[in-house]
């Protein structure tokens, strides 16, 4: 088994709420962390793709990790996410995530030159062996151009033992399957990746790293409950009931679609920060219905 084995269950990617006038909302960050923790989730991640951390400063993304560590009072734990275009920038925010008393480091892989398989395993390799916290890779191909394959994350993890996690977003189905069933012993799999939840936990994932949370976690987590009880008929049934929602944030631009989701949902955080854009009109329509319906099936 790998040494960190206390990161299961259901991960919120954090949004981040942000004021008519672009600037971070401190307050409803805040409300976002409580409504979170109250619906079950079993950690929260900030800062990462979903809490736009392209669009954030240095100093934004350490006061957002701040506020949410300070909000969560250690209720679930807390993975920061510190990602960065140098290995430098990645560990001196890293060093900020442990001295702010962070659980854990999620962290992708620089996004504008395509590295190789060796500097990417140099790069999380200078972060994990400066810090005790341990290591999510992210794996988000789309983004940065490198898939990392279930043989990268284990040499890497072979070599320094803090990198213990994936969070697996590669949307490559087969690749899924040999992370959880043939590298299980060296590194733990969670599920970036909306669609693939249901099937990722029944294959054996530790748990997910999702954005749609923010919306609403408590069938996430309704479904990780059911199929760690082996109740799969359950599992699929409130799978079914929200699916229709994961699908709708996967047929767009993903964060815009989050964010206006939750505006009809009646949890608006405000628009993504420039150049992302808010969903249009028909959109915003196409969601509302969708989430009438499921708000409607509630038992």
């Amino acid at each position: 088994m790998p040494k960190h084995a206390e990161f299961s269950g259901v991960f919120a990617a954090v949004a981040t709420p942000f004021r008519a006038d672009g600037e971070v909302n401190q307050q409803r960050l805040r409300q976002l962390v409580d409504e979170l923790v109250a619906d079950g989730v079993h950690g929260l991640v900030p800062v990462g793709s979903t809490g736009e951390f392209a669009s954030l400063t240095g100093d934004e993304r350490r006061r957002i990790l701040e506020v949410v560590i300070e909000q969560t009072a250690g209720r679930v734990p807390v993975v920061a996410h510190t990602g960065a275009m140098t290995s430098r920038e990645a560990i001196d925010l890293s060093r900020h995530a442990e001295r702010a008393g962070a659980a854990g480091l999620l962290l992708l892989p620089p996004y504008k030159d395509r590295l190789s398989i060796e500097e990417t395993t140099v790069y999380f390799r200078s972060v994990a062996d400066t810090t005790p916290l341990p290591v999510v890779v992210y794996n988000l191909p789309l983004a940065t151009g490198v898939n990392l394959t279930p043989e990268d994350i284990a040499g890497m993890a072979e070599g320094s033992p803090n990198i213990a996690y994936v969070k697996d977003t590669c949307g490559d189905w087969h690749q899924l399957t040999r992370s959880i069933h043939d590298y299980g012993d060296v590194y733990q799999t969670l599920i970036g990746w909306d669609t693939m939840y249901l099937g990722a936990l029944v294959e054996g994932a530790a748990g997910c790293i999702l954005g749609v949370t923010n919306l609403t976690a408590k069938p996430f987590v309704s479904i990780y409950d059911a199929v760690r009880g082996g109740d799969l008929g359950a599992a699929r049934a409130e799978w079914d009931r929200v699916y229709p929602v994961v699908r709708f944030l996967l047929s767009g631009g993903y964060v815009g679609g989050l964010k206006g989701a939750m505006d009809a949902f009646g949890k608006s955080i405000g628009d993504p920060r420039s150049p992302l854009a808010a969903i249009d009109a028909k959109r915003h329509s196409e969601i509302s219905a969708i989430l009438k319906a499921f708000a409607a099936s509630a038992g």
